[in-house]
């Protein structure tokens, strides 16, 4: 079967981004699935999210502006849960994004949310159509 296996996240710091991340993969149905002194998994369905530090980092700030990855979008379920995650987010460190046009910012057929944790870190919380 062909899909998404895994997204590992380098962190420049496991504590903050696991208090973030952490409850927001929970809010998504995500359980963690191990821990080591430097990161985190969370599994769902069979694929992960690892959020883990290293020697190797080139910078201590993410940008997510740069060449790379922009954001990551996950499944929120129905547009009331996607809703709550959004309504609970800003408690957890999480702020809204294009929040002006939300729910529809990606479309008028497209309901999702968009948020961005204090490193700079940005998803996207899309609902299951019909």
């Amino acid at each position: 079967m062909r899909g998404l296996h895994h997204v590992e996240v380098w962190v420049a710091d496991l504590h903050a981004a696991t208090e973030s991340w952490g409850w927001l993969l929970a809010a998504l149905g995500f359980e963690c699935a191990g821990e080591w002194p430097d990161g985190r998994t969370w599994d769902a369905g069979g694929a992960y999210v690892t959020l883990t530090t290293s020697p190797n980092l080139s910078a201590s700030e993410h940008d997510r502006r740069r060449p790379g990855v922009n954001h990551l979008a996950f499944r929120g379920g129905s547009p009331e849960e996607v809703d709550a995650v959004m309504s609970a987010a800003g408690a957890q460190g999480w702020r809204p994004l294009y929040h002006d046009r939300y729910p529809h910012a990606g479309g008028p057929g497209h309901y999702a949310g968009w948020l961005e944790n204090d490193t700079g870190f940005k998803v996207e919380i899309v609902a299951e159509p019909g």
